[in-house]
Parts: C-alpha cells; structure tokens; sequence
C-alpha cells in the first residue's frame, strides 16, 4: 500500500520535472533546482543537513547545497524518486511517513502555489486527516514563535492550540491550508482569520512561526 509520504514524493519529482531547473518557488530566492538540491542533501547528507536546524552548521549546509545544485538537474529528481539511500533514517517507512509526508506536500506547494495560474488541489478526507494527526501533535513546536496567541480550527470544529497568549487568533481551514500557513506561507493559505485587526496584521508579518 502507498504511504502518503510516498505518493507526495513522487508528486514533487514530476511537478520539479515539468517546472524545469528554473522555475520560481515560495521558498525566499531558491528556485527549482535549489529546492531539489534541499530535498536531496537533507535525505542523503545528514552530516550537512544539520545546517537546516543548527546555525552553527549552516556554512557546511550552504557548501553541500552549492554542489548538489551544480548537478544535472534530470540527477537530482531521478534521486528524489527513487528515494533515500538504506544507509539514511528516512529509508525506514515509520520515519520516512512521520517526517516527509509534510515536508514533501508544502514544498509541492510550493513550486505549485508560485506559479501565476495555480489552482487549487482536491485533496481526499483520509489525507486531510493525516495531516491534523499530524498538526494536533506539533501544533506547539510549530507555532511557538506567533506574536499572538494561535488556535487552529478546522471546519468541522476541531481545535488545536499552537500558542498560548491574548490576545488570540484563530485560524480556520483545512488541515493542509492550516500547514502552510504555520510554515510561513500566509500569503498563499486559504484560512480565515478572525480576532483584533492588529494581531492578525502580527501574525501576517510574522514569516516564522515555528520549526
């Protein structure tokens, strides 16, 4: 059976394929061939990936992203599709699931949601939930740096608080719009916002919320 994380693996690589090396992407300045170089370095170099989290290690990060982005660029998808080397945490389906189901699906839209003329995708309820499993577990890491306190909310009245503080937002939408938006993709959620006008401009502003 295909895992999530599987599935949105291999939708990046064909949507990294179609875009082309250059494309334009959500993620600051990188464009699509960096955004590969990222994906490929975090699964195969953790000796560099550390960078990712850790500033003291972000100059070996940028050095080993420079080289992988100076690779073919048919390379580096070929290297996303195929997956992690055996030797790498991420080759074990439990982690491989846990950590990259989300990772794989923002920066899908993020070379998606970059182009003028994106629409949005349909996605199926048992992913949907996958996602605000996922959410309800981390929703604190990843709201920790919010300038307001965070509640998020689906449609259906599902809650999870992301920070605690007044005076407070709520954000409501799909879980999948609810993850870009505590990843720092505001501009692009389909969320509605609602409580004290100069809070919500805050959380706007804010481009990091969280891990």
């Amino acid at each position: 059976m295909s895992t999530h994380a599987k599935r949105e693996r291999l939708l990046l690589a064909d949507l990294l394929e179609a875009s082309g090396p250059d494309a334009p992407t959500l993620c600051d300045d990188w464009n699509t061939r960096d955004l590969a170089a990222h994906v490929v370095v975090r699964e195969r170099r953790p000796d560099a990936a550390g960078g990712i989290l850790v500033k003291q290690l972000a100059p070996r990060l940028e050095r080993v992203m420079t080289e992988f982005a100076a690779k073919p660029y048919e390379e580096l998808i070929q290297l996303i599709r195929t997956g992690p080397p055996r030797f790498s945490p991420f080759s074990l389906k439990q982690i491989d699931e846990a950590s990259n189901t989300i990772e794989f699906y923002v920066h899908t839209e993020d070379v998606r949601r970059a182009q003028p003329d994106w629409t949005p995708r349909e996605l199926d309820q048992v992913f949907q939930d996958a996602l605000w499993s996922r959410l309800e577990r981390t929703a604190r890491l990843m709201g920790r740096g919010a300038p307001t306190g965070l509640v998020l909310r689906r449609p259906n009245g599902q809650t999870a608080v992301a920070h605690r503080g007044t005076p407070v937002v709520t954000v409501t939408g799909e879980p999948s719009e609810l993850l870009l938006f505590l990843y720092g993709r505001q501009q692009v959620a389909d969320v509605e916002l609602d409580g004290e006008k100069e809070a919500i401009t805050k959380l706007h502003e804010t481009k990091q919320l969280g891990i």
